[in-house]
């Protein structure tokens, strides 16, 4: 464990006892105090330990401030880290808890380890309170203890303990003759009971350079039973209201001072948005709907790229300027009634120029303005019934680096039931097809002259899933399936390794999304642009259980971060779309992709003979696997099955051929 970073205080006078900047040396046994062996001693010795950051602290700090200064210190002594436990040797060692030592009693290393802790956290307040003894100097950055406390803050009111009487007040005042040093030497003489030698080892623990001279400084006061007494009790207080009538000046001013700001914020905003409208010619032509790039009807066949830039303008009211211009002004200035989403990763800022028109029409029951600006597609909806009380909605999504299989299909109009897409112009031919069924023919799906579908159910959004209706569309390259998954864009379903995944060809392809397709809904709204699953290994079961599959699923983003790759267990059973067992997962990774294909998962499974295994595979790349830990073996190739338990658990791992290691998905 990290032993806690030392205060670092600055000498008082040259010839007082003084603190070190440097680190003490080690204190041996105390730094291997945990986390939670701390905060017992300090909530069990709590009001002594406030107690004597209370006397140790410089009083001319006044004694509201000495009183919140030394709780807070109190409370900021605990080691570093959140570690509960630390590294020892010796008797439990081993983490099995020490036996007790009778009845009522603690064992002998309870008991040490107690000691220990209440050791530590009395060096940490005693350092803290004395980096607080020199006074704040002019070019030198103040310690922590120097400055007031963050927590606890009393707000409106004094607190400090009861007044003693003539006794107490001439002890206090004997006290702050004292160095720091000399005044902790008092006060651990007093409160603790130590003897010399011991004082002098907790104050160079604490960084005091010359604890003789703070010894000699403490001889001068007589000892005195009152250190106990209620006039140095920071727990026990009084409290008082502050300054009244500067406390009411001071909120006035306060207020004055804050109107003022936000007025001057409102003004500054206002201002700064209409010069960016008048002197920014850019930003005038994006708003200007004459303006809008209008791509021709066949422009796609002769175009280079074959994405959104190749769209053309379509629907029954893409010369209507006035619906033209509101989309557009809600884009840069979406107002108050206006809904705004955007997939992670997208800016919802105005475009840079004037942007594409690819759609403008009226669809069930609302006008719908498509844009592109070569990043990303905005999509802007108003109710055609005017001010119905749903506003405007303005959907934006990232589509930068489309290509001719991921510019297929954008949703135009969404329920919390059914999708209608706009497909694109050189989509030849368009059908449903339901997952989970991979036997069952694909359905037509009709469209009209502007090429939006009819209704599609959006299974993304259903509370069970029973059917898991996709979107095929052929063109003269081949078939591409796409899905909903709660976004401006369907994201593109693939089959095949990860090196080279392709669309949904073969009935092995939708045999396997159709155990895999119910998982989907988990990648909902996250900006996905493809998914791919691949069998990347099959397994014979032990106990002639038949074969299993080894899937690996790996959803990638538009904005390149954000993949989720999960590994499939898929056991020979029969049942409709019947998912398999997620045997691990990970984000963020580049398992399972071109750049890292490499997968390793495993699962314990129990046979029909009720017997449990340890199953595991990695892809074809994999030449040995191995367990370790509750389950213990290893196998030559991609696949490993041993003899297991209910519960048990292991650590997976496996080698490629040239020996580098490959470790579970996660």
């Amino acid at each position: 464990m990290r032993r806690p970073q030392d205060v670092i205080s600055r000498p008082r006078k040259p010839t007082d006892a003084t603190v070190t900047d440097k680190a003490p040396p080690a204190a041996g046994p105390v730094d291997t105090v945990g986390v939670e062996q701390a905060e017992a001693a300090l909530v069990e010795h709590y009001p002594r330990l406030v107690r004597l950051a209370y006397l140790v602290l410089p009083p001319h700090l006044g004694r509201n401030r000495r009183v919140l200064t030394a709780h807070s210190l109190v409370q900021r002594a605990l080691p570093r880290g959140r570690g509960g436990r630390p590294q020892r040797s010796g008797p439990g060692a081993s983490g099995v808890p020490l036996p007790r030592g009778g009845e009522g009693q603690d064992a002998p290393g309870e008991a040490s380890t107690r000691e220990r802790a209440h050791t530590f956290v009395r060096r940490q307040v005693l350092r803290q309170a004395l980096a607080a003894e020199p006074p704040l100097l002019r070019g030198r950055w103040p310690s922590r203890a120097q400055l007031p406390p963050l927590l606890p803050q009393v707000w409106g009111l004094r607190l400090f303990p009861r007044s003693g009487g003539a006794d107490e007040l001439a002890l206090d005042q004997r006290l702050a003759a004292l160095s720091g040093a000399g005044r902790a030497a008092y006060v651990l003489r007093g409160l603790e009971q130590l003897d010399d030698p011991a004082l002098r080892e907790i104050l160079v623990a604490a960084g005091v350079t010359e604890p003789d001279a703070a010894l000699a400084e403490a001889d001068t006061v007589p000892p005195s039973p009152l250190l106990e007494s209620a006039e140095f009790d920071p727990c026990s207080l009084q409290a008082r209201p502050t300054d009244l009538m500067r406390r009411r000046q001071h909120t006035r001013a306060a207020l004055a001072a804050l109107a003022a700001l936000v007025v001057c914020g409102v003004l500054l905003a206002t201002s700064g948005q209409d010069a960016a409208q008048r002197g920014n010619p850019a930003a005038d032509l994006a708003l200007d709907p004459g303006q809008l790039t209008r791509v021709a009807p066949a422009a796609w066949r002769t175009a280079d790229r074959a994405d959104f830039s190749a769209w053309p303008a379509r629907g029954n009211l893409t010369e209507d300027q006035g619906l033209l211009r509101r989309a557009l002004a809600d884009w840069a200035a979406p107002g108050e009634a206006a809904r705004v989403s955007a997939t992670p990763g997208t800016p919802t800022g105005p475009a840079m120029g004037p942007p594409q028109l690819l759609y403008a029409g009226e669809l069930d029951g609302a006008r719908i303005v498509l844009l592109h600006d070569g990043l990303r597609l905005v999509r802007y909806a108003e109710p055609i019934a005017g001010d119905d009380g749903r506003g405007t909605a303005l959907d934006l999504a990232r589509v930068d680096a489309a290509t001719e299989a991921t510019a297929n299909a954008v949703v135009l109009a969404r329920t919390d039931s059914e999708v209608r897409y706009l497909t694109a112009p050189w989509a030849d031919q368009v059908s449903v097809r339901d997952l989970l069924d991979p036997a069952a023919a694909p359905r037509t799906l009709a469209r009209d002259t502007a090429g939006v579908t009819a209704p599609v159910a959006a299974s993304s959004m259903a509370r069970d899933c029973r059917t898991w209706d996709a979107m095929e569309v052929r063109d003269s390259s081949g078939t591409r399936t796409l899905t909903d998954l709660g976004e401006l864009v369907p994201a593109r379903l693939t089959a095949g390794p990860a090196e080279s995944p392709a669309d949904l060809r073969t009935a092995s392809d939708r045999a396997g999304w159709a155990r895999t397709a119910c998982t989907l809904p988990t990648l909902r709204s996250r900006g996905v642009r493809s998914v791919n699953s691949w069998t990347y290994a099959t397994q014979t079961l032990p106990d002639a259980g038949g074969t299993a599959r080894w899937l690996c699923t790996r959803a990638e983003t538009w904005r390149g971060p954000g993949s989720r790759v999960f590994a499939q267990f898929q056991s020979p059973v029969v049942g409709r779309g019947l998912p398999g067992a997620i045997a691990a997962r990970a984000e963020d990774s580049a398992a399972c992709g071109a750049k890292r294909p490499e997968v390793l998962a495993g699962v314990l499974w129990k046979s029909k003979t009720q017997k449990w295994y340890l199953l595991a595979a990695g892809n074809d790349r994999l030449t040995s696997l191995s367990a370790s830990g509750g389950v213990n073996g290893s196998a030559q190739g991609n696949l490993l099955a041993l003899p297991a338990h209910q519960g048990d658990q292991a650590a997976l791992s496996g080698k490629l051929a040239d020996g580098t290691r490959v470790n579970l998905l996660r």
